[in-house]
Formats: structure tokens, sequence, C-alpha cells
């Protein structure tokens, strides 16, 4: 029998019969509000950031939850979870918990799991816990095995503000810039 989809305002919900009751809390069975946003299991990600094939991005990417990229990047990327898709081009660093690989990546990866996928064609070095590379990838570089690869890596702003605090040179003055007749 299926199941009847639309109900009237009037009538109460009606408890599933098919399915025995396996332990679950009476109150877990009342009905919901038409309104309430879906639930959501224990541990289930939220939907990922996705990078389309027909975009291209000049710029470094941040996402602190599951990133797909499908598309080109010319910058850096930091993700928790990435999957970069067969066609994707990237070049830059990447900087990911776990980081799939399908595609083209010129440049290094840190991520403490690594896989490239048998379409995968990585030009640069590799700093991982755990690396996987499936029959027929591409890799050229360095693979440096770390317990924690992302040791050191400051944020994005972080980086460029660190050297200058450390130098002994003297400041050089801005250049001066003329308009030219015209």
């Amino acid at each position: 029998m299926l199941p009847n989809f639309k109900r009237s305002e009037a009538e109460p919900a009606k408890s599933p019969t098919a399915a025995p009751s396996q332990g679950t809390p009476a109150a877990s069975s009342a009905p919901r509000p038409t309104n309430a946003p879906p639930l959501r299991a224990m541990g289930e990600r939220s939907s990922p950031s996705v990078i389309g094939p027909d975009l291209i991005i000049t710029g470094n990417l941040a996402s602190k939850g599951e990133m797909q990229i499908d598309g080109e990047v010319q910058g850096d990327i930091r993700a928790t979870n990435l999957i970069i898709g067969e066609r994707a081009r990237i070049t830059g660093t990447i900087i990911a918990e776990e980081a799939i690989i399908r595609g083209h990546v010129m440049g290094s990866i840190r991520s403490n799991r690594v896989m490239l996928q048998s379409s995968s064609h990585v030009e640069g070095d590799v700093y991982h816990q755990s690396l996987a590379i499936e029959q027929g990838a591409f890799f050229e570089g360095k693979s440096r095995r770390s317990d924690d690869p992302m040791a050191g890596i400051a944020s994005p702003g972080a980086a460029h503000a660190a050297p200058a605090a450390h130098s002994n040179t003297v400041p050089q003055p801005p250049p001066v810039l003329t308009p030219s007749p015209g």
C-alpha cells in the first residue's frame, strides 16, 4: 500500500503500522510542524559547498565543512573535507583534514588523509598521516609522512604579518609615483 503524503490540517498524524517499534520513545512519534526544518541524523554532515565545472576562481578559498570542487581554482584551499572532481584544475596549496583527489592539482597538499584516485594528476609534494594512491593515478613530487602534517601552518592573514615582525632589515619608503603629463 502506498503512503498518503497529503493530509489535511484537521487529520491527526497516523503512526506507521508496517514498522514495529524498536525501543523508540513515544515522544518521538509526535507529529512535526510542517514548517520545521528536516531532521538530521546524529553526526550527519551539512551539505558540501560546491564549485561547479563552469566556475573559475582566482583567490583563496576556506571552508569549515566539506567542499567539492569541479571547476578551476587558482589559489590556496582550506577545508575540513575536500573532494577535487575529475575535471577540476587546482593551482595552489591544499590544506584539509581529508582530501580526495580525482582531478588535476599543481601545488602541495597537506592533509591527515589523502587519497589520489585513478583519475588524479598531482604535481607537488604531499604531507600526510595516511596516503592512498590508486593504480593509474599520476603523482610527481615528494611524499612526506608526518604525525601532524598541518602543524605550524599559519592562518591566511597571519602568514604575511609574521615574517615582517622578525625581519632585521630597515623598511624602505614606498616609491613616489608622479603623474605622466598628458
